[in-house]
């Protein structure tokens, strides 16, 4: 992203990874015309095979999103003797579905994220009453200093014959071995886990997987509205995740480690600069606002200078995000901050 226009820190593929047409093998047509539940869509369940290994799972299954994912998935476990305990990071998608199987009987309650003490009382509570634990949490949350301690929620969900499930969307293709995700980095496989993510960030396709044992998938599978109902992942989509995951076995490491170059030098930076910011290691980092600063100003005086950033306001308080990407250059992580420096002085 060399040159003098707009660096641009709103993206999430964080890897760089771009599908163009001219990169992607043909096709016959988008779609079939008829749902999975009928037939799979040419190569999907050879990626889907690819993405279970990849995450270390036994099976996994392609949805056109997370949306119908979830609800999919939600409206099977809706039915069980589950009381949903939600973190209260999780991502907004994850949660509508948990309010499906609220609305379907389920209890739902909600706790305080990372907090194994509240998680614990509230797991233990509605064993005796009868009801096995389901656990949804991201495996990491945009914009924390760390993922909440999945392994400790696994062991609470196996406890009490439970089941701990992940929004793993930021996590996979940037977290764990060779980018396997929250699974992988926890070393949380073997336990009673399913995680649905999406590859629109870091492996750069808008589609969706659900990963886990060979019973749950098949379950899930045979239970889903969506895989009936709804139109299957495209061609185009599936040949395009099939390229992804090509290019995270050739040079995915890589681009992890150059990514991971490009946060240290954005923060170093700008804790030089007397501007620290939040976000840990993860490619996506923040810069508080003081109360009395103008959010919206202060984003179009940084866009006006040539710095694309997200606006935010998190519980009253003005923030500043910058997505990172592998694709930014060492040039533009300094002229970025910089600018930062410049236009943000006295208003963090």
């Amino acid at each position: 992203m060399n040159g003098n226009g707009p660096l641009d820190f709103t993206s999430a593929l964080y890897l760089g990874l771009r599908h163009p047409g001219r990169a992607l093998d043909g096709w016959d047509a988008l779609t079939l015309g008829k749902p999975a539940a009928l037939q799979e869509v040419p190569g999907a369940p050879e990626v889907a095979a690819a993405l279970a290994r990849l995450q270390g799972c036994a099976a996994a299954t392609l949805l056109p999103s997370t949306l119908h994912l979830f609800w999919d998935l939600f409206g099977m476990l809706g039915q069980e003797r589950f009381a949903v305990l939600v973190d209260a990071a999780a991502y907004p998608v994850a949660r509508w579905g948990a309010e499906r199987a609220a609305g379907l009987g389920l209890p739902l309650q909600s706790f305080r994220s990372g907090d194994l003490a509240e998680l614990g009382r509230l797991a233990l509570a509605w064993h005796r009453a009868g009801r096995r634990p389901l656990i949804l949490a991201d495996g990491y949350s945009a914009g924390a200093d760390g993922p909440p301690p999945l392994a400790a929620y696994a062991a609470l969900a196996q406890r009490y014959d439970g089941l701990l499930l992940l929004d793993d969307t930021q996590a996979l293709g940037l977290l764990g071995r060779h980018g396997g995700g929250s699974l992988r980095r926890h070393g949380i496989e073997a336990l009673p886990v399913l995680a649905g993510a999406s590859l629109a960030k870091a492996f750069g396709v808008p589609v969706a997987v659900l990963a886990g044992s060979a019973d749950w998938i098949r379950r899930f599978e045979h239970a889903s509205d969506t895989r009936l109902h709804a139109s299957p992942p495209s061609r185009a989509v599936v040949v395009a995740a099939r390229r992804a995951l090509r290019l995270n076995a050739v040079c995915g490491d890589a681009l992890r480690r150059t990514l991971a170059q490009r946060v240290a030098q954005f923060r170093a930076a700008l804790r030089a600069a007397g501007l620290p910011c939040r976000g840990g290691a993860f490619p996506v980092q923040w810069l508080a606002l003081r109360p009395d600063a103008d959010l919206v100003q202060a984003h179009a005086a940084l866009r006006h200078a040539g710095v694309l950033a997200v606006p935010q306001c998190r519980a009253g308080q003005g923030r500043l995000t910058f997505l990172l990407r592998a694709d930014h250059a060492p040039a533009d992580i300094a002229r970025a901050v910089r600018i930062v420096t410049r236009e943000l002085r006295g208003l963090t």
